[in-house]
Formats: C-alpha cells, structure tokens, sequence
C-alpha cells in the first residue's frame, strides 16, 4: 500500500499557521499586544522588502528562535491545541485576512529589551511592547 499526502487546498491557513509558530516561539504567545506587534511586523517587513512571508519568518537574521542553540527554539514544537498558540493562529489569521490594524506602528525590526544588538544601537525604537523594542 502506498500512502499518499493531500495537501491543504487552503494556503492561507497553512501561513497562518507558520506564522502563529514562528510568533509563538519568539514570544511565548504572553500577551495578545505582543503577538499583534509581531504579526504586523511580519507583514510591514514583507511590504517594505518585497519579501514573502515565508521568507521572513524562515530569517534566522530576524528570529533567533529559528537558531537551534536558542533558549527558545523547542517553542517552534508547541502543540497545536495550546491555548496560547491558539491566539497566535487566530492573531496570523486576522492579519492574513486584512482585519488586524498595524499594532506596532510600521516597524520593520525588533528585538527584546535585554539585549541590544548593534544594529539598534544608532536607531531609535517607535514601540516598546512587553519589553520587546520594535524599529522603523
């Protein structure tokens, strides 16, 4: 007997839902202001450089989570029914959809407020949202 995969007519809810992990692993899905800000700054950055959304969240450049040496990386595993990751899909949804307003106001960049990488260090942050600094 040989198996065969079917894949999932609906594109946009297989983006979604790599979007949700890649944002549920850089945030921990925390707090829902935090998981709009990085979803639409998903979307600026895509905008802005003519990126595919795919691209940027496979950017290791853009998420350290993506790197198996980071603290974080085993969030990327999370299981589909965890309530956090949940709010993650329906938050990439929204955005995929057009319903979720920029709630970062532009930014492109970010990083968490305990570090401070060198690209940053020139710049000013437009938002700072749960300790995390967002950048035009």
């Amino acid at each position: 007997m040989q198996l065969t995969i079917i894949p999932n007519p609906d594109a946009s809810a297989s983006l979604a839902y790599q979007i949700a992990r890649v944002v549920y692993a850089q945030t921990g899905g925390t707090s829902l202001r935090l998981v709009e800000a990085m979803t639409t700054m998903i979307r600026n950055l895509s905008i802005k450089t003519n990126r595919s959304m795919h691209e940027i969240i496979r950017d290791m450049k853009i998420f350290s989570v993506l790197d198996e040496s980071s603290p974080h990386h085993e969030r990327l595993t999370v299981p589909a029914d965890s309530r956090h990751f949940q709010m993650c899909v329906r938050t990439a949804k929204r955005m995929l959809s057009g319903m979720l307003p920029d709630c970062c106001n532009g930014a492109t960049a970010f990083h968490h407020a305990d570090i401070l990488p060198d690209w940053a260090i020139a710049r000013g942050y437009i938002a700072d949202i749960d300790n995390v600094l967002f950048y035009l």
